[in-house]
This record gives structure tokens, sequence and C-alpha cells, in this order.
């Protein structure tokens, strides 16, 4: 591997991290979030560079853009972080054995994590933010759209680690290269666990691909029910929000599932959409309905691939359902496991909607846009985890911990 001195000395490095206290770490992590502001025209200059590569018609130019207050947005994210409790060292189990043997399970850093991502310069410092607070090493891997992005807002980190007598290599951005990807999925004995946060096709190629553990996030085909006991204005402002609040979001509304006795609401329902210029794809009966209601520019018949995509765009899918056990049938064959939600007045029907979907996060009368470690109150995100094994929804400084048993003795021996 040609990356293999890279890896070995961030192996390296990240054993000096467990020689920082918490205190120390703190002053660092808002030292950066100082630099982000102080030094916030070298990040927007190389940003700017990166925008004018990529059409501002591609949705993904709004994930993409840095701003003055984004880059705010990010410094207090990262103060807030630096605010939080440690996440190492808590006794989470401890007993003590019939022979005397004294056993204490304690929460310590994985070691070093792999990031895989696109074209979201803002994962740099959060992923920076999580792992450097929970003591771990991290080896970075951008997209090529924001890889002028990512090397300003590292070659940032780096100085001010530099300035507390940290090595600068605990936090290491790969080329943007997809050699440099299969070189970091099987860097066996030196990055710990991968994290892919991008789209299906990026967390499907890491996943068959990689040899090291790997935590799938990030991919989200998102449905809303809209039960036939629904409020009309909450559920006016729920899809709204969750359709068009960022459309390239893992978190964004991709499919609006409702019971066909509130067809006679379709037109009122959508709506707001109209100012946005989201284009429905509807099935059978809500097209029938909407023909006529809504710009026929921006209405079309649904078709079957239609139901199951993560649009990452102002689109949204419509599918008419008979029941609530249709409208969960229909997210079991095409959800994702990423973030579901019901309107609904009724809570029998709102507990039985929980109870059943099988995702990270099941909502009722809220958006799904809230699924993000910052407003579940985690500082910041390294992404959202869509599987079952460890980790589930957004993943946060305890999330990126393990532990190890610690024991002791007075000499007893096993028979």
């Amino acid at each position: 591997m040609k990356l293999i001195e890279t890896f070995k000395r961030v192996k390296t490095a990240s054993k000096t991290l467990a020689l920082l206290s918490d205190d120390q770490r703190n002053q660092i992590l808002n030292a950066v979030a100082d630099a982000i502001i102080n030094y916030q025209e070298r990040i927007l200059a190389a940003n700017e560079k990166d925008l004018a590569k990529m059409n501002p018609s591609n949705p993904l130019y709004d994930r993409l853009q840095l701003t003055c207050k984004r880059l705010a947005d990010i410094a207090s994210d990262m103060r807030n972080v630096a605010s939080l409790p440690s996440p190492l060292g808590h006794v989470t189990k401890e007993k003590t054995l019939p022979n005397g043997l004294r056993l204490h399970r304690v929460s310590v850093p994985f070691g070093v994590i792999g990031m895989i991502y696109e074209a979201r310069p803002n994962v740099t410092f959060d992923v920076f933010s999580l792992c450097f607070k929970s003591g771990n090493a991290c080896v970075l891997k951008g997209g090529s759209d924001a890889d002028l992005s990512n090397q300003a807002s590292v070659e940032l980190i780096h100085e001010v680690l530099r300035q507390y007598g940290v090595k600068p290599d605990v936090v290491t951005l790969l080329p943007a290269t997809h050699e440099a990807t299969g070189e970091m999925l099987n860097a066996v004995g030196y990055i710990d666990l991968c994290i892919p946060r991008g789209g299906r096709r990026l967390i499907d190629f890491v996943r068959d691909t990689a040899r090291i553990p790997v935590i799938e996030t990030g991919a989200g085909v998102v449905n809303t029910y809209f039960d036939e006991e629904g409020d009309m204005e909450m559920g006016k402002a729920i899809i709204c929000n969750a359709k068009t609040r960022r459309v390239s979001v893992c978190n964004a509304l991709d499919c609006l599932i409702i019971h066909e006795s509130r067809l006679g609401d379709l037109v009122e329902l959508v709506k707001p959409l109209l100012d946005h210029k989201v284009m429905l794809y509807a099935d059978g009966p809500a097209y029938q309905l909407l023909t006529g209601h809504y710009p026929e520019i921006l209405l079309q018949m649904a078709t079957e691939e239609s139901f199951g995509t993560e649009f990452m765009d102002y689109k949204l899918a419509i599918r008419t359902v008979a029941s609530l056990e249709s409208a969960l049938a229909h997210i079991d064959q095409y959800g994702s496991g990423h973030s579901e939600a019901i309107i609904t007045q009724n809570e029998q029907t709102a507990r039985k909607f929980q109870q059943h979907v099988d995702a990270a996060c099941v909502y009722w009368n809220a958006p799904t846009s809230f699924t993000d470690g910052a407003q579940f109150g985690l500082g910041a995100e390294i992404g959202i985890s869509t599987q079952k094994l460890g980790p589930r929804g957004p993943m946060a400084l305890e999330e990126i911990t393990t532990y190890k048993w610690i024991i002791e003795g007075e000499g007893q021996t096993r028979p």
C-alpha cells in the first residue's frame, strides 16, 4: 500500500492522545473554534474554488457551500462538544467474583477512526471535534468536490495542534482519489473502525469492499405517513419542513404516504411545497386528485422507481394507502431504516406505528429533519447509523468509544 507509512504515523500518534487530559482536549477544541472564526477567509476562499467547479443548480451545491454563518455554527458546535462530559474512563459495569477478583468495564477510545464522506466540508470539523474529544485519531477521506475546503480546514487544525504540542498526524486527510479509498478500506491493523457517510452507492461499496470494521450510516429513504386522523395545519408544516429545509441531507423526506380518506386534503397539504417548486411523483389516486390543482410541470405519475429513492432534491413521491397496515407495509418494503414519521391525533395509532416501524428514529407529529446529533443534544454527530449491531441513530461521543475490562486480584489462580 502506498499509504502504509501514513497509516503507521496515525496509529503511532493516536497513542499520544491518551496522555492528554480532558481539560487539555477542551482547550484545544476551543482554540480550533476560535481559529475557524479568526481565519474564516482562508476556508471560504478555498470553498469558493470548490464551488466554482459545481453547477449551482445541483442540489449538492448547498451541501458543499460554506458561509460565515455556517462556519459560526460549526465553531459553536465545536465549543459545545468541548463543554460536554468526557466519554472516557466511565465504569459501565463492576463486580467482584466469588474468588475475590475485582472486575471493571471501562470506556476507552477505539484508537483510529476512518471517515469517508462526500461533498460536505463541515464533516471535517465535526469528525475532528468528536474524535479528539473521545481520544481517537482520525483518517479523513473526503470527496474531490470538497477537497480544497477540506485541505484548508485540516491545515488550520494542524496549526492549532502544533501550537499545543500535539502531533498533527492525529488528524490526517487522505488524497481525494479512489485509490486512497481502497487503501483505507484495507488498512487492517491501522484503522480500527470505518464510518462511510454519503449516498447508498458509497455505503454499499464500503460495506462490500472493506476488510476493516464498518458502521453503515447516512443513506436515508425517509417516509412520513399522514393518517386519517392527522391534523391539517400540523401536517402542512411538518411535510414542508421535512422536505424543503435542506433537500440534500439524509433526513429529508422522500415519500408522503396518505390515508385514502384524507385525499381530499392533499391539495392543501402540499400547497406549501409550491413555494419551493417541489416536483411530485404521485400514484394513481393522488395524481388524479392533484391534476388541475398543482402545476402540471411539477406533477408526474409515480413509477415503481419513485418509491425507495433517496431524491436529495426538490422531489417527493406520494403513495395512497387504505390503512395503517398498508402504510407500515410500504415502509417495510421501501424504507432504509433511517427515519420515519407519522402525523396523527390518535395515540393508539401512533404507538402502533412506533412499535412496528424498524428504523433508527421514529417520529410522531414531528418532522424527520430533527434526526441530527446536535438537535438530539449530543453536541455534533459523526453520522447516523442505520444498522442494529452497535450504535444506532445519531452517533456522537459515546458511540465512538468502546470498552475494556480491568481485572484486579491478589494472586488468585484458576483451578
